[in-house]
């Protein structure tokens, strides 16, 4: 099982090949979206891990879609004062699909259209 661990939106995911993933929203995303920050990638042998990124690693990913998660109510009450406060508020999310995962000589170290879908 091949894996890397990027860093996107402030948050770092652990993805496989054809994984899909919610992260923060990328705005400027088209089809094809590469993240060059890898903070580590291996499998059960090996694992390389970087200060903080390995540089020449990246992931290639897919922009499935972008859209708004379920609303969050944000409710404010000052008691006794018959004062209160209502908002909602939708994160924008992207959703990708992890395609490619490259090691840092430029190889190809995992690609989503060679791995079996286990059920």
């Amino acid at each position: 099982m091949t894996f890397a661990v990027i860093q996107t939106g402030g948050k770092q995911y652990k993805v496989k090949a054809s994984d899909i993933l919610k992260v923060e929203i990328l705005k400027d995303a088209k089809d094809k979206i590469e993240f060059n920050e890898v903070l580590a990638y291996g499998d059960d042998n090996s694992l390389e891990v970087g200060a903080p990124f390995i540089k020449g690693a990246k992931v290639e990913a897919q922009l499935v879609k972008n859209g708004k998660n379920r609303t969050v109510l944000v409710f404010k009450k000052r008691r006794r004062q018959n004062s209160r406060r209502k908002n909602g508020h939708r994160q924008q999310y992207s959703l990708i699909k992890i395609n490619k995962i490259f090691n840092k000589d430029g190889g190809i170290f995992s690609d989503a259209s060679k791995e079996k879908v286990a059920k």
